[in-house]
C-alpha cells in the first residue's frame, strides 16, 4: 500500500509530462488527480489504522541504493505514527489542489505540463516523510526545491516568475548547504545515516563535544543548528524567509500546494522526526523557540499592511510556521504537529478562497479594488469565513472550537508550561501575535467581502470590461452573462474611441464546481479537524499510545499543559477578540482610520511596508557585492585576460602574420626565383661553414 500512496504520483506525473501536448488537457488531468485521490484514500487507511491502534511501525524495502566504505545506505519507505500524519495532510491536500486547478488553469495552454508539476512535487514530498535515513530525506528535500522552482516560474513569460523563482532556488541552496554540512557531520559522528540508528544512540551524545572552526563545541548542539539551518529555509524562517512572498508569483494552487501542506512544513516534519537528538541539546531547543517566536512576530506585523491578497495569506502562513517551531523548541512535538495537521486544512482553504476570489475579479489581487463580494460570490465567502474563524482560533472550551482552536492555543499553552525563559518569551509574542493574526485575517474579510465596491480603480477589471463589451458587441448581443457584463451600463460610460472609463456594469461570478468542490471539503477540515483529532495530539495518554516512539513525548508534560492558569489559557481568546475588534472598527466602522493612523505613525509604517527591510539589506549585502565580483571578473578577468592573451590575442597574431606573408606574395615568376636561390645560397652557405 504504501509503496502505491508514493510511487502513483510519480507515475501520474511521468505519464503527464512526458505525454504532454500529444496526450492532451483532459487526460492529463484525469491521470494526475486520480491518481492523487487514490493515493489520498490509501493514506487516509494507514492513518486510521494508526489511530485505532490496529498498525504498528514497519519499513518497506525498495532497492539497495548505495555502497561506500561505510556508507550503506538502502532505499526503504517508514511508514509510523508521524509518517502517517504527513501522509494525509500531503495528499489530501494536492489532490484537491489537482482537482480545484480544473477550473483555475482551465484557460492556460500549458496543463499537462501542469499537472505534472503537481503531482512531482507531491511525489517529492512523500520521499521526504517516508524516509529511512538523510540521504533518502535530503533526496525528497532537494526533489521539492526543484518542483517548486518549476511551480514558481511555470508562467516564465512573467519576468516576476522568473525572479521569485530563482529567489526560491537560491534562498533554499543557503539553508540546504547547513542541512547538508549536517547530514555530514552526523555520520561523522554516528558512523550512519539511519535514522532509528541516529536516533537510538542520540541520548548518549550529550555533552559530547567536537572540534570545530578551530574551538571546541558540543556535538548535538551543532549538529542540530546545522540541520535547522535546512530547516529555516526550507520553512522560511526568520532570516531565511524572503522567497516565500515572492513565491506567491507563480498559480494559487501552486501557492496553496506549498503553503499548506508541503514544503513550508518540511523543516517543522523534520525538526520532530529528529526530536530525540535535538532532546539532547539545549541549547539547539532554545535557538529552535527563539528563531520560531521572531519569524512568528516578524510576519504577523508584516501581514497587517499587505493589500495583495495572497501576499497576507503567505505571511500568514510564516508566521503560523513560527508558531509550529516555537512550540517544538519547548518540547511539545505533537502540539507542533497538531497545528501542521490543522493548518494544512485552514490555510489550503484560505489560498483556493483567495484564488477564487481573484478568479472572478480577473486577476486582480489588490483587496483596495475588492469590497461587496459577499453577495457575488457567496459560497466563496463562506468557506473563507470558516477558515479565518479557523486560523483565528474562535471556540469555547469544553463546548467546540475551530480548527485551530485547539491547536495554536495549546501552542501558546505549551510555552507557558515549559517554565523556561525562551519558552516565557515564545508564549507572550504568541500571545500578541495571536491579536495581529486576528486583526490581518478579519481585515482581509471586510475589505474583500463586505462595504461598497471599490472597482473602478482597477486596472484588471477595466481591462476585463472592455475585452468582454467588444466581444459582446461582435456577437450582437446586447446582455450577456457569460461576459459578466451588463452592457448597456458599460456603454454608457465608454469613451471616445470606444474605451471603456469605469467599471460600474462588472457582476463577479461565483467560480466553477471543481474549484467549490474543494472549497467545501477543506471547509470540513478547518471546522472539525481539532475536535475529532486533538486527543492524539495533545492527550497524554491518547498521545503516547498513538506516537509510540515516532517522536520524543512527554506523557507529564502534555498533562501539565492541561493544568496552567484560567488567564493563561483565556489569553489567545482575549487576543483574538481585540483583533476582530479593531479590525471591524478600522474598516467597517469608520473606514478612513486606517489612513488617519499610518500618517500619524508614518516611519513605523514604512518599516513594515518594506518588510523590516530585510530585501534591502541582502540587496546591499550580497546581491551588489555579488554583481561587482561577477563584473570584475567579467570584464578584467574574461574580456581583458583571457580574450585578451586568449583567443582574441591569437586571433591578433595571426592577422599579423597574414599581413606580413601577404606583402611578401607579389605574384612575379621572378621574384619567387630570387628568393629560392637566396634560399639556397644560404642553405648551401650553411653547410659550408659546418
Amino acid at each position: 500500500m504504501i509503496k502505491l500512496i508514493v510511487f502513483l504520483p510519480l507515475l501520474a506525473a511521468l505519464v503527464a509530462g512526458l505525454g504532454n501536448r500529444a496526450l492532451g488537457n483532459a487526460t492529463a488531468k484525469l491521470v494526475t488527480t486520480g491518481a492523487l485521490f487514490v493515493a489520498a484514500a490509501l493514506s487516509w487507511v494507514v492513518f486510521l489504522d494508526f489511530m485505532s491502534g490496529d498498525a504498528r511501525s514497519y519499513l518497506e524495502p525498495v532497492l539497495t541504493w548505495i555502497r561506500s566504505g561505510d556508507l550503506q545506505v538502502d532505499w526503504a519507505l517508514r511508514v509510523d505514527a508521524l509518517t502517517a500524519v504527513m501522509l494525509v495532510v500531503i495528499t489530501t491536500v494536492s489532490a484537491l489542489v489537482h482537482l480545484y486547478s480544473w477550473g483555475y488553469m482551465a484557460e492556460d495552454d500549458s496543463q499537462p505540463r501542469f499537472f505534472a508539476y503537481l503531482s512531482l512535487f507531491t511525489f517529492a514530498m512523500l520521499m521526504l516523510v517516508t524516509a529511512d535515513n538523510l540521504i533518502q530525506m535530503f533526496f525528497g528535500w532537494e526533489g521539492v526545491g526543484l518542483a517548486s522552482y518549476l511551480l514558481i516560474g511555470f508562467w516564465y513569460h512573467k519576468p516576476s516568475a522568473k525572479a521569485a523563482a530563482i529567489k526560491a532556488f537560491v534562498v533554499n541552496r543557503v539553508g540546504d548547504f547547513g542541512f547538508s554540512l549536517g547530514i555530514f557531520g552526523t555520520f561523522l559522528v554516528f558512523g550512519t545515516v539511519s535514522i532509528p540508528a541516529i536516533l537510538a544512540a542520540a541520548p548518549g551524545m550529550a555533552g559530547s563535544t567536537i572540534g570545530f572552526l578551530g574551538g571546541e563545541v558540543e556535538v548535538m548542539t551543532l549538529l542540530c543548528l546545522l540541520l535547522f539551518v535546512g530547516a529555516m529555509g526550507k520553512s522560511a524562517q526568520l532570516g531565511l524567509h524572503t522567497w516565500l512572498p515572492d513565491a506567491m508569483e507563480g498559480p494559487t494552487p501552486v501557492s496553496a500546494l506549498i503553503h499548506a501542506a508541503t514544503m513550508v512544513t518540511a523543516g517543522v516534519f523534520m525538526v520532530c522526526r529528529l526530536s530525540p537528538m535535538f532532546e539532547a541539546s539545549g541549547t539547539a531547543l532554545a535557538v529552535v523557540t527563539l528563531v520560531g517566536a521572531a519569524t512568528a512576530l516578524f510576519a504577523a506585523t508584516v501581514g497587517t499592511v499587505q493589500t495583495d491578497i495572497k501576499r497576507v495569506i503567505a505571511y500568514s502562513t510564516c508566521s503560523q510556521l513560527g508558531y509550529m517551531f516555537f512550540a517544538a523548541g519547548v518540547g511539545a512535538y505533537g502540539a507542533a504537529m497538531f497545528h501542521l495537521f490543522t493548518h494544512a486544512f485552514f490555510k489550503a482553504l484560505l489560498f483556493l478562497g483567495a484564488g477564487s476570489v481573484i478568479h472572478a475579479m480577473h486577476h486582480e489581487q489588490d483587496m483596495r479594488f475588492y469590497g461587496g463580494l459577499r453577495r457575488s460570490i457567496p459560497v466563496t465567502f463562506w468557506a473563507m469565513l470558516l477558515g479565518t474563524l479557523a486560523i483565528t482560533g474562535v471556540g469555547v472550551t469544553g463546548v467546540f472550537g475551530f480548527a485551530g482552536f485547539y491547536s495554536k492555543d495549546a501552542i501558546i499553552e505549551a510555552a507557558y508550561a515549559s517554565g523556561t525563559t525562551p519558552g516565557g518569551l515564545a508564549f507572550a509574542v504568541g500571545v500578541f501575535a495571536a491579536f495581529l493574526t486576528a486583526f490581518y485575517s478579519w481585515r482581509l474579510i471586510f475589505l474583500t467581502f463586505f462595504g461598497q465596491p471599490r472597482w473602478a480603480g482597477s486596472d484588471h477589471i477595466r481591462h476585463a470590461v472592455h475585452h468582454d463589451y467588444e466581444s459582446a458587441a461582435a456577437e450582437g448581443t446586447t446582455d450577456s452573462d457569460e461576459a459578466h457584463v451588463d452592457h448597456g451600463t458599460v456603454a454608457a460610460t465608454a469613451g471616445p474611441g470606444g474605451a471603456v472609463e469605469g467599471t460600474a456594469g462588472y457582476h463577479p461570478h461565483e467560480s466553477p464546481w471543481t474549484m467549490l468542490a474543494p472549497l467545501a471539503l477543506l471547509s470540513v477540515g478547518a471546522v472539525f479537524a481539532g475536535v475529532a483529532f486533538h486527543g492524539i495530539f495533545i492527550e497524554p495518554e491518547a498521545g503516547e499510545a498513538f506516537w509510540r516512539g515516532s517522536l520524543a513525548w512527554d506523557a507529564h508534560f502534555y498533562e501539565e499543559l492541561h493544568h496552567v492558569p484560567l488567564w493563561v489559557k483565556l489569553s489567545p481568546a482575549v487576543a483574538m477578540l481585540l483583533g476582530l475588534f479593531f479590525a471591524y472598527r478600522a474598516y467597517l466602522k469608520n473606514p478612513g482610520l486606517p489612513a488617519r493612523f499610518t500618517a500619524s505613525v508614518d516611519t513605523l509604517y514604512q518599516f513594515l511596508l518594506h518588510k523590516w527591510y530585510f530585501d534591502e539589506l541582502y540587496h546591499h549585502l550580497f546581491t551588489r557585492p555579488a554583481f561587482a565580483l561577477g563584473r570584475l571578473f567579467w570584464r578584467a578577468g574574461d574580456e581583458k585576460t583571457i580574450d585578451r592573451f586568449g583567443p582574441n590575442g591569437a586571433a591578433a597574431v595571426v592577422g599579423v602574420g597574414n599581413r606580413l606573408a601577404g606583402a611578401l606574395q607579389s605574384g612575379y615568376l621572378y621574384t619567387y626565383a630570387l628568393v629560392m636561390l637566396l634560399g639556397l645560397a644560404a642553405a648551401a652557405t650553411w653547410a659550408m661553414t659546418r
